[in-house]
């Protein structure tokens, strides 16, 4: 296919204790995409997105592997990890497994820092990464002094100063109260990146992508238009998907 951002073939995996995670999974996403992948706490999600930047996979020994991952057409493997994870840029769900510096604009420059940028451009980079997440202000800061919302933002603009092709999101509405919430929503929606967000929240999710697949026992058991997804019953029941009381994702404009 053209334009492909995330090629992922027969990707299957069993941790050392011999569990199973993922079944074959094969997945494309096109550059400029917006996927959410939804799941039942157990489904393999976690397990899957870690393949995309070889956090997991055959070259680090650390389970059973098969199957293949390319991002924008470079393979994932340990020859290529530096780069790939410059490609891929992980937000976890806890932002405090990421900032770990003195000062938010420590944080955000320690990646590209790593890198080899130093000077103006590292500068450039961080400005430009803390303004895409409205916290150019609290440059300062120490993230400790932040809230949990900021935080998180925080977290995003820490991969955004790597330019990755691909932003990979670990349940990015956790935790946060309904303006934080709002608050990442614009920024995510501005954003001009191929993402891959694993979320809980179903309502998120069709906010943000306009594609969802479902993730169940390490297989993917449906793919596509997010609306049409969330509003197969039978579909959402099998696999332990809920949408709040009262929520109808036909009721929501495009």
């Amino acid at each position: 296919m053209t334009d492909a951002c995330l090629d992922i073939h027969g990707v299957a995996f069993a941790y050392p204790d011999g569990h199973q995670a993922l079944f074959g999974i094969d997945l494309h996403v096109a550059q400029g995409e917006r996927v959410a992948v939804l799941g039942p706490n157990g489904a393999g999600k976690t397990t899957f997105i870690l393949h995309l930047n070889g956090i997991l996979g055959a070259h680090t020994g650390s389970g059973q592997c098969e199957g293949t991952v390319a991002v924008t057409g470079l393979p994932v493997t340990r020859e290529n990890l530096r780069e790939i994870r410059r490609r891929v840029g992980i937000v976890f769900q806890d932002p405090d497994d990421q900032l770990f510096m003195p000062t938010v604009r420590e944080d955000v420059a320690f990646g590209p820092a790593n890198l080899g940028i130093v000077g103006a451009e590292l500068a450039e980079r961080v400005d430009e990464a803390l303004l895409a997440v409205g916290m150019l202000d609290f440059a300062d800061r120490p993230p400790h002094h932040l809230s949990y919302g900021q935080r998180r933002r925080v977290a995003v603009a820490t991969v955004l100063a790597m330019r990755p092709d691909v932003l990979v999101l670990d349940e990015p509405s956790s935790n946060l109260d309904p303006a934080s919430r709002r608050e990442l929503a614009d920024v995510l929606r501005a954003l001009d990146i191929t993402l891959v967000m694993v979320t809980h929240d179903l309502p998120y999710a069709l906010e943000l992508c306009e594609r969802s697949v479902v993730l169940s026992a390490g297989v993917i058991v449906a793919d596509g238009a997010t609306r049409d997804v969330l509003s197969d019953g039978v579909l959402m029941s099998a696999h332990r998907l809920e949408l709040p009381f009262g929520f109808d994702p036909n009721a929501v404009p495009a």
